[in-house]
This record gives C-alpha cells, sequence and structure tokens, in this order.
C-alpha cells in the first residue's frame, strides 16, 4: 500500500502548490465565519442557536450549490487535459442556468415564507421568531453567490484555485467588517443584532459577485465566450446532466440529512443547549477539516487531468490511492491536535467565550471527544467521494456511497437515541457522525475495482 507515496520527482509539489490555495480558502472562510459565530454568540445562547437553526436550510443551498460546482469539476479537469476551454465554457454556461434556477427558487421560499421554513427545523417560538428575519435577507445573496462560485469552481478545475482563495477572502473579511459594525452598532451604524449579520452577509455576496465578474472579463486563462455560455449545446448539456445530476442529488440529499441532524435536535427536550454546542462543533469540524478538503479538491483536479490525459489505468488508480493515504495521515494529525487542544484550549477558554456552561458545556465536551476519533475516517471519505470518485465520472457510486449510510445508519439512529429512548448525551453524539463506518469499507472496495475510471468528455465537442 505504501508503494503507492512513491511518486516522480515534483509530484508532491504539484498536490501542495493545488492544495495550499484550497486550504488557506477555506481556513481564511472558517477562521472568519468563526469570528461571525463568536459575534452573534455574544448576543447570547438563544440569538446563536436561532442562527444556527436558521443556517440549517441555507447549509441546504450551499451543498446544492458545491454540488453543481463539483459536476463542473468533473467535466473542466478533463477538458482541461485535453486543452479544450470552449468546452469548459459550455460546462460554466449549463452550471449556470442550474445555478440560478436552483438558488432562485430557494431564495423565494426563504424569503417570503421564513416563519415557515423555520418551525420545519425547531418547534422553539424564540428560535423562529430570531431566525426569520435572518433567513429572509440571506438567501437574496446566496443568488449571487452561485455565479460566483461556478467560475472559481471552474478556474480551480483549470489548476487555477488561487483565484477562488482571493475573491472568497476579499468577501469574508468585508462580511466579518460589516458584522461589527451592523451587529453591534459601530461606525455610526445601526445595532441590528441578528439580522444585521444577514445583511452583512447579503452585501458581501453581492461585492463577491462584483469581484468575480471583473476578474472573469480581464482573465485569459479561460477566456469568455458569452456564445458558448448562453448557448451550451445539446451535447455538453446531456454530459453535464448524466454526470452531474448524480452529484446534485448526491449533495442535496446529503444537505438535507445533514439538516435533518439539526432538526431532530432542534425538536428535543434540551434544543437550545444542543443546538448552541452543535453551532460551536460546526466551527471546529470546519477548522479540522480545511487541510482534507484541500487535497480532495487537488485530488479531483490530478485525477481528472489524468484521465483527460489518457495515462494509463494503473497509473491513475496508483495516484489516487496516494492523494487517499495523504488524507488519512492528515486526518490523524488532526485528531491528535484536537487531542490537545480539547484540555487546553476548548474548554477554558473557547467554550467560555460563547457562554457555554452546564449542560451545553458538557454536550460540546463530548461531541469533540467523539469527533476527535472519527476525522480519519472522514478525511478519507471527503477525498474518496468528492475527489477521486467523481473525478472518474463514477458519481452515481459516489452518490450512493455518501448517501445510504447517512440515511439508512445516521438519520434513523440520532432520532431513535434523541427522541424516542432520550438516549445518553455520549451515545447521540456518536451517533451523529456513525455514517462513516460503512461508507470507509464501501469506498475501498469501489476504488479497488477500478471501475469509477472513465473518460467523460469523449464525444461533447459541439
Amino acid at each position: 500500500m505504501l508503494s503507492h507515496l512513491r511518486r516522480d520527482r515534483g509530484f508532491y509539489k504539484r498536490v501542495w502548490a493545488l492544495s495550499l490555495p484550497l486550504i488557506l480558502q477555506n481556513l481564511i472562510t472558517t477562521s472568519l465565519g468563526f469570528v461571525d459565530t463568536f459575534m452573534v454568540g455574544l448576543l447570547g445562547q438563544t440569538e446563536l442557536s436561532a442562527v444556527t437553526a436558521a443556517n440549517s436550510p441555507v447549509f441546504l443551498l450551499q451543498v446544492i450549490v458545491f454540488g453543481l460546482i463539483s459536476g463542473l469539476t468533473i467535466l473542466g479537469s478533463q477538458y482541461w487535459g485535453k486543452g479544450d476551454t470552449d468546452s469548459i465554457n459550455r460546462c460554466m454556461g449549463v452550471a449556470i442556468y442550474a445555478g440560478l434556477l436552483l438558488a432562485g427558487s430557494v431564495s423565494l421560499v426563504m424569503f417570503f415564507f421564513p416563519e415557515s421554513v423555520m418551525r420545519l427545523v425547531t418547534n422553539n417560538e424564540t428560535l423562529v421568531v430570531l431566525g426569520a428575519p435572518y433567513l429572509q435577507i440571506v438567501g437574496i445573496g446566496y443568488i449571487f453567490n452561485a455565479i460566483s462560485s461556478v467560475y472559481v469552481g471552474a478556474q480551480r478545475s483549470t489548476e487555477n484555485p488561487l483565484m477562488g482563495m482571493l475573491v472568497f477572502a476579499a468577501s469574508m473579511l468585508l462580511n466579518t467588517f460589516l458584522n461589527y459594525c451592523l451587529i453591534f452598532g459601530h461606525f455610526g451604524a445601526p445595532a441590528l443584532g441578528v439580522t444585521g449579520a444577514a445583511v452583512a452577509t447579503l452585501a458581501s455576496r453581492i461585492v463577491e459577485f462584483l469581484l468575480t465578474l471583473l476578474y472573469a472579463l480581464t482573465n485569459k486563462r479561460i477566456p469568455l465566450n458569452f456564445g458558448l455560455i448562453l448557448r451550451p449545446g445539446k451535447a455538453v448539456f446531456k454530459n453535464f446532466v448524466h454526470y452531474a445530476t448524480p452529484v446534485l442529488l448526491n449533495e442535496t440529499l446529503w444537505g438535507l440529512g445533514t439538516t435533518m441532524m439539526t432538526v431532530i435536535m432542534g425538536h428535543m427536550l434540551i434544543s437550545e443547549e444542543m443546538l448552541a454546542a452543535y453551532a460551536i462543533m460546526g466551527n471546529i469540524d470546519k477548522f479540522a477539516t480545511v487541510a482534507c478538503f484541500g487535497l480532495a479538491g487537488a485530488a479531483a483536479v490530478i485525477v481528472g487531468k489524468y484521465i483527460g490525459e489518457e495515462k494509463p489505468q494503473d497509473e491513475v488508480y496508483s495516484v489516487s490511492w496516494c492523494l487517499l493515504i495523504l488524507s488519512v495521515l492528515v486526518g490523524i494529525a488532526v485528531s491528535l491536535a484536537m487531542a490537545i487542544l480539547l484540555p487546553t484550549v476548548f474548554i477554558p477558554f473557547l467554550y467560555p467565550l460563547f457562554h457555554l456552561e452546564g449542560l451545553s458545556l458538557e454536550i460540546a465536551i463530548t461531541m469533540c471527544v467523539v469527533y476527535a476519533f472519527y476525522v480519519p475516517l472522514k478525511a478519507f471519505d471527503i477525498t474518496n467521494i468528492t475527489g477521486i470518485l467523481r473525478a472518474g465520472g463514477d458519481s452515481r457510486m459516489a452518490a450512493i456511497i455518501d448517501i445510504v449510510p447517512l440515511w439508512a445508519v445516521a438519520v434513523p439512529f440520532t432520532a431513535a437515541c434523541g427522541l424516542v429512548f432520550d438516549a445518553p448525551i455520549p451515545l447521540i453524539c456518536f451517533a451523529l457522525y456513525s455514517e462513516s463506518f460503512l461508507k470507509v469499507p464501501w469506498g475501498v472496495w469501489r476504488l479497488r475495482s477500478r471501475k469509477w475510471i472513465n473518460d467523460v468528455t469523449r464525444g461533447t465537442k459541439s
């Protein structure tokens, strides 16, 4: 197995050159998102729980857009291996049409029926009242974000992840500054509380879109061809639908499953304490997996390009295992770091910042301990499913491996523990993260079959 780590000179330099901008992008976004959560948390545990509940449908919209970008990467990286930028323009066109349709539809529902959407997540009326205005405003921003993300995804598939890092970093810095002004009323701005956080997010998404548009109009790497973007053509449309639809369904169902976890916690007797602890754990999770997602993004581009260049199947298989081993090693390192940080940073400093005490503190600590054991498995899943299998055009099986354990194991297990049997907190926390114990062996089996290695760009020139 370790023989796969022996690569040609310069390979690891290329991996980190692709990964590092993605890692930094995720780190910047996560850091500023953490500041966002911290600012809302300063208003109180109830406000933090309300925003956590409101962000559940927003999170679903985000993962749907991520599904579109993953579908674009499947085709884009292979077209890049063939040097076919016209087809990349066509793929962007299909993704933009789909993104506007999906983001627009979801945003309209959240704008006109915010209270109804909130009640799907929680039956706590205090959280519904606080979260509805936030939900109503913040959804509009993701219409702009859908377009920006498509172009950033296209650049990433052509080995240019730096562009996305810079654009999203600027957007999130603006978001943090506006949060400071609008949540608390600094620099002459009104103190809008939770609603201020939503306005800040909307403004930053609009600026993010404008920066992306300016870059796209002046960039030579993928010269924009509006004729191909507006009229992608039947061949590319059919190919995009064929390979992207399973990814889109995958992300939608995965997002729904993850949202169901929030819904389950929102209907527990200790809903406020669970949601507050889960909000903090969500931020820790994002920090813990920034390197994993960076490696997965690099893996998708490298494997896709190898296939597009028609490298031998054995070489594609070997490089995939190399990238997966690197991901697991990163996951182990993160687990060890969390074991050190929990008693030295999280308990004495982090949790008190968010006013976690009593039961909320107990839940947060337990979640962190269980999660530390789970990170290496999650690292493998992230690279295998979102990187390797999808890049090889095996999006259907990747979706099955990702979705079935979540819906067949994790969701019912968590519901039974939290709503039916009133199980101990450690068991509820274990249930939240139980899906990977089935995903990993299933993913290894599929990888070893080599049935996932496919050239998905044949016959789509027009």
